[in-house]
């Protein structure tokens, strides 16, 4: 039960195309916002929650759960805060 004649159907096509030798590496990630907050933390001064709400877009409740949650737990940072004049400020740093 075999055809002498050839089909017509498509040849299949791979699942991934092999790529040339000479492929252009994908583009550099940006960072993410976790990335942005460690950063912001990791300053000399540390920031407000002003600065991260600024630089992530978040909201206020948003910044403090990814400080206690991802930046806390996941990343295991250790998160300190200080009042001066009214004002608090956070500093990350790693465990010792």
């Amino acid at each position: 039960m075999t055809q002498d004649t050839p089909s017509k159907r498509r040849p299949r096509r791979m699942a991934r195309e092999p790529q040339p030798e000479g492929a252009v590496a994908a583009p550099a990630k940006e960072p993410s916002h976790l990335d942005q907050l460690q950063d912001l933390l990791s300053r000399q001064g540390g920031a407000t929650i002003a600065d991260m709400v600024a630089a992530t877009g978040w909201q206020q409740h948003s910044v403090r759960g990814a400080m206690a949650g991802a930046l806390k737990k996941k990343r295991g940072l250790v998160i300190t805060s200080d009042k001066i004049d009214g004002l608090r400020r956070y500093r990350a740093s790693l465990p010792s």
